[in-house]
């Protein structure tokens, strides 16, 4: 690096320049089950259908009332509570930076289990709050006397808890969170209730929002439609008391949302049948995928709310800790693409994430799950 380069990195904060970008690996040629996408594409008559929308579109003009249509047809799509507003997102990830951006007073906090999605702490940090993980208990559940008393000991201004949980992809109990939330409403905090994953998911907390509006007054709810199909589109939501949207979406950049992308999610809206037949296969793909790996030697799965699935390699010994590593790359080798978590938590030490994909995907997976196991000398 140069001397000028140096100097002109003078006024980029240090905690930035010693950060790592977010990586993205290569997919080319590869069956992809590293991203927790809809592994559907839309039919060839949609396709064009959705071609001759947005080659309709007005792109000379910045976004304007077809937002307000998109965020209507979301209050329908979700059959929004009354006294609840919903604001849209640029993904999830940008609703998650707004909401510490409003939180960011001095000496605020920001909690969330772990392992657990990235952006959480991320967003908090770079925002100036500080971060409190709280780690899962060995079997991913929720520690509810942890989270207990870290929220005692520290008042965060936001609590996350992922409905169903990244990378883990299960559910909590419902009656550790309505605890969690009243302990968090009574000193003022907020709860963000991450549903991500909802299209593949047994429950919902809207409906408990629904039924106990009261109890969930300090609760705000999140959903995107990248798992609904979406991916490349980019667009998440936010459902919250009326009076906490209107102060986090005074930080909303106005033109936030591009038309292309508000087009492509109403179409999708108007088709939701489509894409709820998707979501269909994939958890009926989920439990084929399920009890197949049950049957393998030499690997554990975790069972699975979202379109997702957490997957433990046994080594050799009790300290061999590169089991999945050794996996991974064997995988690569016969061009299937997962995701590598044994390094981002303790908790997830030899494990590997795997999207759900299509019948013929998963198939793959599969059979180069078994090359990885024979090869890798992982069975016992």
């Amino acid at each position: 690096m140069t001397n000028q380069t140096n100097k002109a990195l003078r006024f980029i904060r240090p905690d930035v320049q010693a950060m790592h970008a977010y990586a993205v690996q290569h997919s080319a040629g590869m069956v992809k089950l590293d991203a927790m996408e809809n592994p559907f594409t839309l039919s060839l008559e949609l396709q064009a259908q959705l071609g001759a929308r947005l080659g309709a579109v007005e792109v000379n003009r910045y976004p304007g009332a077809r937002i307000d249509d998109l965020k209507n047809a979301l209050a329908r799509y979700v059959h929004l509570p009354a006294g609840l507003g919903l604001m849209l997102g640029n993904g999830s990830d940008e609703l998650i930076s707004l909401l510490s951006m409003a939180c960011a007073i001095p000496n605020a906090k920001v909690l969330a289990p772990e392992p657990g999605f990235v952006m959480y702490g991320m967003s908090a940090k770079l925002q100036g709050l500080q971060y409190i993980p709280v780690p899962l208990k060995a079997d991913f559940d929720l520690d509810e006397v942890a989270m207990s008393a870290a929220i005692a000991q520290h008042e965060p201004a936001i609590v996350y808890i992922a409905y169903p949980n990244n990378p883990t992809a299960n559910l909590w109990d419902a009656h550790t969170i309505r605890r969690l939330i009243t302990q968090v409403s009574a000193y003022g905090g907020l709860v963000v209730m991450d549903e991500a994953y909802q299209p593949f998911s047994s429950k919902s907390w809207l409906g408990e929002i629904r039924l106990h509006p009261a109890a969930n007054a300090h609760v705000l709810l999140m959903r995107t439609l990248s798992k609904f199909g979406l991916a490349g589109v980019r667009l998440g939501y936010m459902i919250a008391p009326q009076a906490l949207i209107n102060e986090i979406d005074k930080l909303r950049p106005p033109y936030n949302v591009s038309v292309l992308n508000a087009e492509c999610a109403l179409f999708a809206l108007e088709h939701a049948e489509v894409f709820a037949l998707q979501a269909a296969t994939v958890r009926t793909e989920r439990e084929v995928l399920f009890k197949a790996l049950q049957q393998m030697a030499g690997v554990t799965p975790f069972a699975s709310e979202a379109n997702m699935m957490v997957l433990r390699f046994h080594g050799n010994t009790d300290s061999d800790t590169d089991a999945a590593n050794r996996a991974f790359e064997v995988l690569k080798a016969h061009q299937v693409l997962v995701k590598n978590v044994s390094k981002m938590h303790p908790l997830l030490v030899n494990c590997l994430r795997l999207t759900i994909g299509t019948p013929d995907e998963n198939q793959q997976l599969l059979a180069a799950l078994q090359a990885a196991l024979i090869s890798s000398k992982v069975t016992t």
